[in-house]
């Protein structure tokens, strides 16, 4: 009996004191990092025209402000969106699972006129136009630059880095600033 707990003990151990090192994954961390980094921040010119009165880039920049995903989305799609994230150049055969759209869901940090829910992390949109682009404090070049890329005035920022990460079209960032700028 104790040869047989003894032996036990003994191949035990060898088995905990045995080199696994060979078996067990080590991915390189740095490169996964290195991957997962942004980009630098990029300062962006907003396109001639960009900045609209055009009511469906409106309505546009409106789903998108308040919306957080195609699956999700509420309401009917604004003429020019889709609830699918067809990739540029890419031919999309029956039967591929195209991805969901990933809208602003902008209203959880912001709130503007008519939200429903609206966060209080990121600063007030309400009267955005009458307050900032008519006193002539901020234009539309610093609304585009603030969806594009906020990073720029504020490397600490939280807000998302939407046109620099491909999140969204510059279209659609046109398209929110329309909106954010907009009479309501």
């Amino acid at each position: 009996m104790k040869k047989t707990v003894l032996i036990s003990l003994l191949v035990g151990v060898s088995i905990f004191a045995a080199d696994y090192s060979s078996v067990i994954e080590s991915p390189n961390a740095s490169k996964m990092i290195q991957k997962d980094l942004l980009a630098p921040a990029k300062t962006y010119t907003m396109p001639s025209g960009c900045i609209t009165t055009d009511a469906d880039a409106i309505a546009r920049g409106s789903f998108i402000f308040h919306n957080l995903n195609g699956k999700k989305a509420k309401g009917p799609l604004p003429k020019g969106l889709s609830r699918k994230q067809m990739k540029s150049g890419k031919t999309y055969l029956p039967g591929d699972k195209i991805p969901v759209k990933q809208f602003g869901n902008c209203i959880a940090c912001h709130n503007i006129e008519g939200a429903r829910g609206a966060g209080n992390i990121g600063p007030d949109l309400t009267a955005y136009k009458a307050m900032f682009i008519d006193t002539g404090v901020r234009n539309n070049q610093f609304v585009f630059q603030k969806i594009a890329d906020p990073r720029i005035d504020n490397k600490d920022t939280h807000m998302t880095v939407n046109l620099t990460t491909k999140l969204f079209t510059t279209r659609e960032i046109c398209d929110i600033a329309s909106y954010i700028v907009s009479e309501k």
